[in-house]
């Protein structure tokens, strides 16, 4: 009869616990945030131009806006320029179930605190201390069961469904929306 009990009991708790808020048979293919680039942006932000390396730290010109607002005839500089603002995506994730990593940068919370929309970002710091990833980096979520969040610096898992709009906040821009179903701290 204990051991009845403490298996509702577990049930019970398991059902007010936001990964287990949805049981179901979906299978989330886990994917890296490179997944979500084309191989063209990827390769430009993997081979900067030689330009950076000569920009003072600390300087006027050590920002993406100041670096973005220059015009330069430098192809690979012009494309590097792209990559960093670039909204193009895989449309292959439209409608796919996907598990990913990520940090939370938290836009909007109820009154009881839980953070009901927010981005999910490859880094830690990501649109808050530093310039926000390219928007094919970044993916939007409206949460209304609201996330608790206790530590910025603490990533979290995510599954849901892929949903290809572009959203725009202060902080930033995400190429992607996710319809969370489950979320489990990341350890």
């Amino acid at each position: 009869m204990k051991r009845i009990l403490r298996q509702i009991a577990i049930l019970m708790c398991m059902s007010t616990f936001p990964f287990s808020a949805s049981l179901s048979a979906t299978e989330y293919e886990e994917i890296e945030w490179t997944a979500l680039m084309p191989a063209s942006d990827l390769a430009a932000l993997l081979d900067p131009p030689d330009y950076l390396s000569n920009v003072k730290d600390g300087s006027q010109q050590d920002s993406v806006k100041a670096f973005t607002q220059n015009s330069f005839e430098d192809e690979k500089v012009e494309r590097f320029k792209q990559a960093l603002s670039s909204v193009q995506v895989i449309p292959e994730f439209d409608g796919r179930s996907i598990k990913i990593p990520g940090y939370v940068v938290p836009l909007q919370q109820n009154e009881e605190k839980l953070v009901t929309e927010f981005f999910i970002v490859p880094y830690f710091g990501a649109c808050l201390h530093m310039p926000p990833p390219p928007p094919n980096q970044i993916i939007y979520v409206s949460y209304e069961q609201g996330l608790a969040l206790e530590d910025l610096q603490q990533p979290f898992w995510f599954e849901g469904e892929v949903d290809i709009q572009t959203r725009q906040h202060e902080l930033g821009t995400a190429a992607y929306t996710l319809n969370v179903d489950r979320y489990e701290l990341f350890e």
